[in-house]
């Protein structure tokens, strides 16, 4: 199982941002601390390549990042000031995400310590993603004719709305969001499937839709792999949320998605995603938590 990995995940954030992208050192850190990983499990992805993104965003928007020229209105979207660095930290992400996709086609399973940049569109960025790590990577495997068919599981609190509308027109790659009614992005996309949910909705509300939806999409989709978008601010703890999910609930999720495709034998490429809760140590938990649930459900 292989881990992608880089100091660059943080580093380049501005100050107000850092907390809490800390997660991004601390989670490897705790892993290895508790002999869940090895050192040898992680690796550090090179920038993606220009033209594997311009598989997924326009010639236009990729000169803009590249050449640091958005507008103003175009990084206030983003919610971060343009920088080289930054620039560079999401091309590593993208690759990373693509790498352990064909690293979880040839061996079950495989994780970003980052990644799950769900609200960047073809043309522009939204939300603090510059680019669609996930995005990016369905495309360049159905490009090398690696799969056929990938679905994207988003269990994060925001809808995947960079990514529905992505594929709006893509039957290639079927898009299932599950989240927040009343969170942002305010103007929601239309996914293949969403499950939009109501303020304050608790663990078995949550775990009763997921269980209903899952399921049945994979003997409908029958997807070659899964990426799996496993944010943790779902949780009650988190400061954006609005919804009441236990750190047992989260875990019950990841189960829920693990063993769901385990028994299927799909391939699963796993990316973080969002997590705002007050303190560090509980976001750090619940998405160490997806890394042992999916450690132990494929037998690593």
């Amino acid at each position: 199982m292989k881990i992608a990995y880089h100091h660059i995940f943080a580093h380049p954030l501005p100050e107000g941002h850092r907390f809490p992208m800390v997660k991004y050192e601390l989670i490897p850190a705790q892993l290895l601390r508790e002999g869940i990983i090895t050192a040898d499990q992680l690796f550090e992805p090179e920038p993606v390549a220009e033209e594997t993104i311009l598989r997924t965003h326009t010639a236009g928007y990729w000169q803009k990042l590249r050449d640091q020229t958005l507008s103003v209105k175009e990084v206030r979207h983003i919610g971060l000031p343009q920088s080289p660095d930054l620039t560079l930290r999401e091309m590593v992400i993208t690759q990373g995400t693509i790498d352990i996709a064909l690293h979880a086609l040839e061996h079950g399973l495989a994780f970003n310590v980052a990644g799950g940049t769900h609200h960047a569109f073809a043309d522009h960025g939204e939300g603090f993603c510059l680019l669609n790590d996930f995005g990016v990577a369905a495309n360049h495997l159905l490009h090398q004719g690696k799969v056929k068919q990938v679905l994207i599981v988003d269990l994060d609190v925001h809808q995947g709305n960079g990514s529905a509308a992505l594929f709006n027109n893509n039957s290639q790659v079927f898009t299932f969001s599950m989240h927040g009614a009343h969170n942002y992005p305010f103007h929601k996309e239309t996914s293949d499937l969403d499950i939009p949910l109501p303020d304050g909705i608790t663990d078995g509300p949550y775990l009763q839709l997921l269980e209903s939806a899952l399921p049945g999409l994979i003997n409908r989709v029958k997807p070659d792999m899964v990426c799996y978008l496993s944010g943790v601010d779902i949780l009650e703890t988190d400061r954006y949320g609005k919804l009441r999910i236990t750190p047992a609930g989260v875990l019950q999720r990841d189960e829920i998605v693990f063993s769901t495709l385990h028994r299927h034998g799909i391939p699963c490429a796993v990316a973080m995603g969002g997590g705002y809760s007050t303190r560090i140590r509980d976001i750090v938990n619940a998405h160490c938590n997806t890394f042992k649930t999916g450690i132990s459900i494929y037998g690593y």
